[in-house]
């Protein structure tokens, strides 16, 4: 009798739970029903699909949809991989690299370069149409066969599929330059005047994928005195990684030697915005990216020398150090939050095995000493000899070199020892603004010695003169233009306000520098030398 009532009581029970569930249930829709059309939904969810469609050109599937959102932590200590105190409020939440959402992040910024900006405003004015010379066979870095292909076998290795292995024929419409990587056609598209064109509509493809392709091999790069890294993509595209050993608002300690000082990744983003900004258009291409150290290096690195560096560190967080001559030791590790370091990823140049470079001294190359000074430190007539010198006799070298000058002046790096050419294009080409990391050190100080050549030179170019006279008035203020450029970057805010506003000051001592040539010459076409014709 009483395990009769014991049931009839839990079966009671259970039909009395599962009303009150159905009674709720009809609340919630009388509720949602009753509720305006507006009000329903959240906008933010319908419009982040709506641009991830867009993006794709093609229904995606509903799992790649899932954003997975993760409250970067703020940056501690000098070791760390992300930073707070820099980042404005709407930056509080970023999302892993190569999920939707990140190209949707590209994709807003970049609308904004086309959309009434100051940038774009820039990019259309006359000094920025100045026709280069016209590009022959000679004049490219690399002479493509029409007829190969570029394609991955559909078992998912990595294999280039020349034209005799691959389809015969391509989808309508299409050539075999259409089935390259970006990288590929980066590489193609270089020539003797120009590292990439103006206009270039591979520029944002190709900074997209740096940020977002999936990384399949992460290995140390050999030489230099601190940790960098090559990485590798699915589809043969590599990358240089400079992680993060700084946060934007530390500034290089002023009894710092310049050759000691730390390589900043935000400074090889930002030095090449401003490259471009200037049209000088000679340092690859280069996106910030946020990496998984334990997914996207430890677990797939094969050398071991760096896999030995890897470390837990007494607070949780994943830390390493590889092996280079200044600063990669355990006092010195680079330590993610738990895991996620930032860094900057620059576009690899061609292989030197298929596209030989010639590396330059610099003339007014420092001495890389604590108490000697060089030789153009203490001779104030040292530009005479070095125009009597091979390549500055002839040609646009010396004039180039100048360029290189003032784009360091105004980043402030004075670590320029050497510069690279292509040595497929002689003497006649452009220089290779090459390894930018200490740059962005400072912002309180600026050095002047690093102006010595247009100092003692008394000449520039007068194209460069006309855009740096362009970008210190009010409508293209360099500070503005590099500040929107910079806002594309995943790694947004890239600069500390600070540093854009000494671009201004700098570029402003430039120009009196240059008035002061001027002031002195008896000839202003030997101060500016006219590169422009008639054209401007």
């Amino acid at each position: 009798m009483r395990w009769r009532l014991q049931m009839l009581f839990q079966r009671k029970l259970k039909i009395g739970f599962l009303f009150l569930l159905f009674l709720a249930l009809l609340v919630h829709l009388a509720m949602d029903f009753a509720l305006p059309t507006t009000h329903r939904s959240c906008g933010c969810d319908t419009k982040v699909s709506k641009s991830v469609d867009v993006l794709s050109g093609s229904p995606m599937p509903a799992s790649l949809k899932k954003l997975s959102l993760r409250i970067l932590q703020d940056f501690s200590g000098s070791n760390g991989s992300l930073e707070k105190s820099s980042q404005p409020e709407t930056a509080g939440l970023h999302l892993r690299a190569g999920e939707p959402v990140v190209q949707q992040q590209h994709e807003e910024a970049n609308a904004r370069w086309t959309k009434g900006s100051k940038l774009a405003a820039l990019f259309e004015h006359p000094l920025y149409h100045i026709p280069v010379p016209e590009v022959t066979e000679k004049d490219k870095l690399f002479i493509i066969n029409p007829m190969e292909k570029f394609s991955l076998r559909s078992s998912g290795s990595d294999e280039w599929v020349s034209s005799s292995k691959a389809e015969t024929l391509l989808p309508t419409g299409k050539t075999a330059y259409d089935t390259y990587p970006t990288w590929l056609k980066f590489h193609i598209g270089i020539n003797r005047y120009e590292l990439y064109p103006r206009r270039d509509p591979l520029l944002l493809t190709l900074l997209q994928d740096l940020a977002t392709q999936r990384i399949i091999s992460s290995v140390q790069k050999s030489g230099g005195t601190q940790l960098k890294l090559i990485m590798t993509f699915p589809n043969y595209g590599q990358a240089l990684f400079k992680p993060m050993k700084q946060t934007r608002d530390q500034e290089t300690p002023i009894d710092f030697f310049y050759f000691s000082d730390f390589e900043r990744h935000n400074a090889e983003i930002a030095a090449f915005h401003l490259d471009r900004i200037l049209d000088f258009r000679r340092i690859p291409p280069v996106s910030g990216r946020l990496v998984n150290i334990t997914k996207e290096i430890r677990d797939i690195t094969t050398d071991k020398k760096l896999a030995k560096t890897f470390f837990i560190s007494p607070a949780g967080n994943v830390c390493f150090y590889g092996e280079c001559s200044y600063y990669c030791s355990t006092e010195h590790a680079l330590c993610g939050k738990p895991d996620r370091l930032e860094g900057s990823m620059a576009a690899l140049l061609p292989d030197k095995t298929l596209a030989k470079r010639r590396s330059w001294r610099s003339p007014w190359r420092r001495s890389y000493h604590k108490s000697k000074k060089a030789e153009w430190e203490l001779n104030p007539n040292y530009c005479a000899q070095v125009r009597q010198t091979p390549p500055y006799d002839r040609g646009h070298r010396l004039l180039d070199l100048i360029d290189m000058a003032i784009l360091d002046f105004l980043m402030g790096n004075m670590d320029r020892h050497h510069y690279e050419t292509f040595e497929k294009f002689g003497n006649d080409t452009f220089l290779l603004h090459l390894d930018n990391g200490r740059g962005f050190g400072t912002h309180s100080r600026d050095e002047l010695s690093i102006l010595a050549p247009l100092q003692q030179c008394c000449s520039i170019k007068k194209s460069t003169y006309l855009r740096l006279q362009l970008l210190v008035t009010q409508p293209y203020r360099l500070s503005d233009v590099l500040r929107e450029a910079l806002a594309a970057d995943p790694l947004a805010p890239v600069l500390a306000e600070p540093h854009l506003q000494a671009l201004d000051r700098r570029l402003r001592k430039v120009l009196v520098a240059v008035e002061h040539c001027l002031a002195r010459a008896a000839h202003q076409e030997k101060v500016l030398v006219d590169d422009v014709g008639p054209w401007v």
